[in-house]
């Protein structure tokens, strides 16, 4: 029998705004007429709230005027809120240190000696918005945002790791550890730079524990380890040679000594297991989810102890070791149905939760809850321009690649067409170390209020189902994978539900990659491709990768990606395409740079071919501006009405 709180919850969940219960279609379902592009490219209103320990006041980036803003308010009172503008600077995470304060850490491209560099910075913010202060801003160099610990007794203390200087040849290139206030921005030096050590970790207590030492030249590896907060480091572990991994380390430190909790895949799949810092090796397994992988651990806000685990299999999932967590995660598991509820953010005492309400056809919402009282409250009306209307059903299928491996995807029905015959988008995410799962998708809901059926395959080589998945994308790219994706037309044309004939691949990133690979290499399987922010020319990714830090083991990387690189680059091949092409860029792309797409376009238009390459000057790889939303769903719309209309 449920309790009074959970049908409490679902009865305040089934009244919330902008949600309404389903019922079955018609046979014959009224045709709507879609929405403009503009409902789908809305940047969400609010995004990743979180809560001060008293669990009083909230900070989240908010959209403003098509742009994100970093945003604090007295929750349930945004006529207090104080706005932030970074400027040109990304927002790339904040965490509260006390009632008072927060970091907030920062990054911006910048020029430094001619040439320009990705700089990094923590800045402390007081809770009126009004008080900032750089930290280490007289020493930091490049990167000066890698937070390692955060007091959890209320004092204003962080432990920060900071490069002092750019050149690798003076000791300050390598990150010290200094502890900070940040209510004054004075500290205090914990750890001096050691030679080669760029990544260090703490224990809840602050105590730097572990160092990572890298030799790019060698592409040798040194873990450096203590026990405590003035013992001398000593080396652990050794490894050396390309291809060489660490073994596994400590995912947290616990309050007992000698303990500590590691995330391995000695089953085939990352799970939790006990691990002992006296021998480095991991003991019991403590917990794991049969046929995926875990992403990662949830500590306690003082560090000592693990409270939840992360990981998807169809949908992204909370298993919770903290009772009151558990709890209220169980009673809204049986509140909201088919929808998806994250606990994301907590008080000290778990008295006040957000709640993150997602659903596979609209936007989050965001929730506060106090399980004391058992009712849920928007904390603004964080997508109203949505309305009623949903446009695209999500469900996972899988299907029998060539070889016989069994490919899990996504699959996305325009709600109001009958479901056989459909033209199809076949989209490959990104990564391609990543995976699709039923959540929202703004370009897959557009695409499905347009008429399409949407295919997202997780392909060989994508992550969360386990390790010997992920080998099979080894050196495929372009080959095995681009196979995989061709399977995943065949099966949809099988079960009945594409029309074989109606079929454009799409993606962003690596699947900007794998959709110029089909327009070069997969004749007759596809009537058209979109790359936006794709990979062209795998050589010149691995000149442009391998320029930066440690850029040896970059190339490692993309040398491992294909037994010939060049033969795999669709740029080589421009007059082999035999389809038309949309391709699309941000200029301010710092992870796959503007010229791979200005010389696919140049080389296409030597070749004759069929294209279209619109540059976004203020767009970044990551869709971050309301602006490029929209225009990239403009441009995609009149090309496929052009080339594959539904």
């Amino acid at each position: 029998m449920r309790t009074m709180v959970t049908m409490a919850l679902a009865l305040l969940l089934a009244a919330s705004p902008g949600w309404s219960a389903e019922t079955p279609p018609a046979e014959a379902p009224e045709a709507i007429a879609p929405p403009p592009a503009e409902l789908f490219s809305r940047l969400p209103f609010i995004l990743d709230p979180t809560l001060s320990p008293d669990g009083k006041k909230i900070a989240a980036r908010l959209a403003v005027n098509g742009e994100l803003r970093f945003a604090i308010a007295p929750l349930g009172d945004p006529a207090h809120i104080r706005l932030i503008n970074p400027g040109p600077a990304d927002i790339n995470g904040w965490d509260w240190v006390n009632n008072d304060w927060l970091i907030v850490r920062l990054g911006q491209s910048s020029a430094v000696e001619g040439d320009t560099w990705y700089l990094t910075r923590t800045v402390a913010v007081g809770v009126d918005g009004q008080k900032m202060k750089v930290l280490g801003q007289d020493r930091a160099a490049q990167s000066a945002d890698d937070v390692l610990w955060i007091a959890h007794d209320g004092s204003p203390h962080i432990r920060l790791a900071l490069q002092t200087s750019i050149y690798s040849n003076v000791g300050g290139f390598w990150p010290e550890v200094r502890d900070f206030d940040v209510t004054t921005g004075k500290s205090t030096l914990i750890v001096p730079s050691t030679d080669q050590v760029m990544n260090w970790f703490s224990d809840g207590a602050g105590a730097v524990r572990i160092g990572i030492a890298y030799n790019d030249d060698a592409r040798s590896y040194r873990v450096l380890y203590r026990e405590k907060d003035g013992q001398s480091f000593h080396t652990v572990i050794k490894t050396k040679g390309r291809g060489s991994s660490l073994a596994t380390l400590p995912a947290m430190f616990l309050g007992e000594p000698g303990k500590a909790i590691a995330i391995d895949d000695a089953d085939g799949f990352n799970a939790l297991y006990n691990y002992d810092l006296a021998t480095l090796k991991t003991g019991d397994k403590l917990f794991g989810v049969a046929g995926y992988d875990l992403r990662g651990v949830i500590a306690s806000d003082d560090g000592s102890r693990m409270i939840g685990v992360r990981y998807t299999d169809t949908k992204s999932r909370t298993h919770w070791f903290e009772p009151a967590l558990a709890l209220v995660q169980s009673q809204l598991d049986g509140a909201v149905g088919t929808r998806n509820a994250h606990i994301i953010s907590w008080s000290k005492d778990f008295s006040v939760l957000i709640i993150a309400l997602e659903s596979t056809d609209r936007p989050t919402v965001y929730y506060t809850y106090r399980p004391s009282e058992g009712v849920m409250h928007v904390i603004a009306n964080a997508d109203e321009h949505f309305g009623k209307e949903t446009w695209g059903t999500v469900s996972t299928i899988h299907y029998k690649a060539r070889d016989g491996l069994d490919i899990p995807a996504v699959l996305t029905l325009p709600k109001n067409r009958p479901g056989k015959n459909l033209p199809l988008i076949l989209m490959p995410h990104g990564g391609p170390y990543a995976r699709d799962d039923e959540s929202y998708d703004w370009w897959v809901q557009f695409l499905a209020s347009r008429g399409y059926a949407v295919l997202q395959p997780n392909y060989r080589g994508s992550t969360g189902y386990g390790t010997a998945f992920t080998d099979k994308g080894k050196g495929q790219w372009g080959l095995g994978m681009q196979d995989d994706l061709i399977d995943a037309v065949k099966w949809a044309a099988g079960q009945g539900i594409a029309d074989p004939a109606r079929v454009c691949i799409a993606g962003a990133s690596y699947g900007g990659y794998a959709a110029l690979r089909a327009a070069q290499r997969d004749k007759g399987v596809y009537r058209c491709a979109v790359s936006y922010a794709g990979v062209a020319d795998m050589p010149g990714m691995l000149r442009y990768d391998g320029n930066f830090l440690n850029g040896g083991s970059s190339k490692d990387y993309w040398r491992e990606q294909a037994p010939d690189l060049k033969d795999v680059s669709p740029i080589n091949f421009a007059a082999d395409f035999s389809m038309p092409v949309l391709l699309m860029h941000g200029k301010a792309d710092r992870r796959v740079p503007v010229k791979q797409s200005r010389q696919m376009a140049d080389r296409l238009k030597a070749a004759g071919k069929d294209y279209r390459y619109v540059e976004q000057p203020l767009g970044d790889h990551h869709f971050s501006r309301q602006a490029d939303r929209l225009q990239f769903l403009q441009e995609l719309e009149a090309f496929l009405a052009k080339y594959d209309p539904a």
